[in-house]
């Protein structure tokens, strides 16, 4: 791992911290032995909704090219690459009675599939691995307006990387087909 000083480090001790949070950043990255657990559960998502894995390497392949169109470090593409990966892991605690409806949800499953952001959280809090992308995890739905969820974000409160997030997924979601509507 590697971190360079800046405003945000005020010790020694916390350059050390960076540098090792970014190799296991990396470690992640390269399908790392450690992730077995989360890759198991992401498999589960996989195998239960058939869109999610050429969904996650679009999105992957469409934000390292918008990262490196905003001349984003080799360090923010590989995060915003494992959260690409990861952003809809809290879907296995979603029923796929409401996963694949192929209407549309009633408020009262709306509110359990917007559940998902805070089980991705939890998850990724859980895991040394992915916790450096929880807080992503817990906002990519946040909305500009103020109208996403689960917080209520609104502006330049949410996360750069979670806009981000959000315009290539609105993209990829608009481009290809869906059990509940066509391409756009």
């Amino acid at each position: 791992g590697y971190a360079i000083t800046g405003n945000d480090i005020r010790s020694v001790d916390e350059l050390f911290q960076k540098a090792d949070n970014n190799m296991y950043q990396e470690k992640l990255h390269r399908s790392s032995i450690r992730s077995s657990l989360v890759k198991t559960m992401m498999k589960a998502l996989e195998a239960r909704d058939y869109i999610t894995e050429g969904h996650t390497d679009r999105l992957q392949d469409l934000l390292t090219d918008f990262a490196k169109a905003l001349n984003l470090s080799e360090q923010t593409i590989n995060r915003l690459r494992l959260m690409a990966r990861f952003h809809d892991i809290g879907k296995v605690g979603v029923s796929d009675q409401i996963l694949f409806k192929p209407g549309p949800l009633t408020p009262e499953e709306r509110n359990e599939m917007q559940r998902h952001c805070e089980i991705g959280y939890h998850i990724a809090l859980a895991s040394p691995d992915l916790a450096l992308i929880a807080d992503g995890i817990l906002k990519h739905h946040e909305w500009w307006n103020g109208e996403g969820y689960p917080l209520k974000l609104k502006g330049e409160q949410i996360p750069i990387e979670c806009r981000m997030l959000s315009i290539v997924d609105a993209f990829d979601a608009m481009t290809n087909e869906r059990h509940y509507r066509r391409a756009v």
